[in-house]
């Protein structure tokens, strides 16, 4: 979910001291018929420094900064700014302070009155990276993928170090015979016994040195290679760039929680694709979503509407699984609609309606139609940030801001269709286990003070076929800070992620 309000961070006047801060490539201009005939740029020096003019000027006129590849779209919000300032005279400059972010390319805009008019074509700058605070794999110990014995096995380690002093080499430190480590980090072999491997890992760089404990399960030989899957719908948050060195962060939890499969939304900017990189695995992205898994992907259904598929060889043609990925729209958000303005239900589903939501699963259930008729054979699991609340947690025993059943048609649609909620199978009382992934970090809406944000259970995981969920729960790393002191959050992201585990 994308959050709704004009503003997103307290004004700040801190001065970044530091000579390092680029101007970038001014990007073509978004519109050569500014009315206001503005100017925005930044001047280089120690301080990050933003030269503005404008003809139109207003107590409330304001800079923010983005990520390079966020900001108002059509002057329309689309994500938070991550640092802004009030700038109330026709002309001057501005300090923001910028000595939090992560290393790469930002953009400044320079907005009228409040809102998201540009003043001014926005300004592209680069704030160079940290220097690594030491040589380490991202965690101390994970699992890999499944081997079966006397099958040729493979595993890339290679993306799971950072603070490399230069080249890396890794070698095998114990571990049983058949294993090998090459060089450049490719784990191989075929396993000679059943049970679990035990390997030792080290890397080198620059005479640093780092090791990695990995667990291999070895299944018996003519046995099925995958009896379990753990899947994971994660909304990365703009690619998880709100918050201090993410990509670790992001791949340690991957890791930890030994996920097989995952589907993430707001990966905009390849996210997806850096995540499956470092992992080493699989990987099919379209539009903000993208689907990463370390079995192989035998084929791709493309973007549908709202939604991504692909077709999963857990045990090349024995056992496979269809899979789709999807982000619904997030405005107008329905709960709002209830909790803050207390309208009527069918005024909240006429906005269901127009927020194209309501199509967007009519059009990703309709491609999957013929998967979910032929589940037995192949099952098949939808997930996503569907930005709307489940009709199973609405309920006149469980009311939502005085309202009870409320048929929000993101989730009624699938289950006509025949698909299953995960969570609501191995949790079915939402008063006992509510299941809330928004927000963590969003205590209050930022847009109305004081007021609640309503807290929902948006991210879901469906599935038909053969296939039984034996756990579903919400997960996060850490305890997250609320917005505004999220910055250095273990978690990265605005929305919890839920994990199901199914057997197949």
């Amino acid at each position: 979910m994308l959050f709704s309000s004009i503003f997103s961070a307290a004004a700040s006047a801190l001065l970044f001291s530091t000579s390092l801060v680029q101007a970038a490539p001014a990007p073509a201009p978004s519109d050569p018929a500014l009315a206001a005939g503005g100017t925005l740029a930044v001047i280089a020096g120690d301080l990050v420094t933003l030269s503005y003019s404008t003809n139109d000027p207003a107590d409330n006129n304001w800079i923010g900064i983005w990520h390079a590849n966020g900001g108002p779209v059509g002057e329309v919000k689309v994500d938070p700014s991550l640092t802004w300032s009030y700038v109330k005279a026709a002309k001057g400059t501005l300090h923001l302070d910028v000595s939090g972010f992560e290393g790469g390319q930002y953009r400044a805009f320079f907005l009228s009155r409040d809102g998201y008019r540009s003043l001014a074509n926005p300004v592209t700058f680069n704030v160079p990276g940290q220097a690594p605070q030491g040589f380490s794999f991202v965690t101390g110990a994970i699992t890999l993928q499944n081997a079966r014995q006397r099958d040729a096995y493979t595993a890339r380690l290679a993306g799971l170090v950072s603070g490399a002093k230069g080249g890396v080499q890794f070698s095998k430190s114990s571990g049983p015979q058949w294993v090998q480590v090459s060089a450049d980090g490719v784990l191989s072999g075929r396993p000679d016994a059943s049970g679990t491997a035990n390997v030792v890992v080290r890397a080198t760089s620059g005479g640093a040195t780092t090791n990695l404990q990995i667990n291999i399960p070895v299944r018996r030989a003519g046995t099925p290679l995958v009896s379990e899957i753990r899947v994971l719908t994660f909304n990365l948050w703009i690619g998880g760039t709100h918050v201090s060195n993410y990509h670790n962060k992001q791949i340690k939890f991957i890791l930890e929680q030994n996920i097989d499969i995952l589907g993430v939304q707001e990966s905009t900017g390849a996210h997806a694709t850096r995540i499956a990189k470092a992992l080493g695995w699989w990987v099919y992205e379209a539009g903000d979503l993208g689907i990463i898994s370390r079995y192989p992907i035998v084929e791709e259904y493309g973007h549908i509407s709202a939604s991504i598929g692909v077709r999963i060889a857990l045990d090349g043609a024995a056992k496979q699984i269809n899979f789709w990925d999807a982000h619904f729209s997030a405005y107008p958000y329905g709960p709002y609609d209830l909790c803050f303005d207390k309208q009527s239900v069918d005024f909240a589903m006429k906005r269901e309606a127009s927020s194209g939501r309501a199509q967007q699963v009519a059009d990703t259930l309709k491609a999957m139609a013929p998967q979910i008729a032929a589940a037995n054979n192949i099952p098949v699991i939808l997930m996503g940030d569907t930005n709307a609340p489940s009709h199973l947690d609405w309920t006149d025993r469980n009311k939502h801001c005085g309202y009870g059943n409320v048929p929000w048609p993101t989730s009624v649609k699938p289950l006509q269709a025949g698909l299953i909620d995960s969570f609501r199978a191995v949790h079915p009382d939402p008063a006992a286990v509510p299941g809330t992934t928004w927000s963590p970090i969003y205590p209050f809406n930022e847009g109305t003070t004081g007021k609640v944000e309503p807290q929902d259970r948006i991210d879901i995981i469906y599935h038909a076929g053969s296939m039984t969920p034996i756990d579903s729960r919400v997960v996060m790393a850490g305890n997250p800070r609320p917005y505004g002191q999220h910055g250095n959050n273990e978690w990265t992201s605005d929305h919890a992620a839920v994990l199901t585990t199914y057997r197949l």
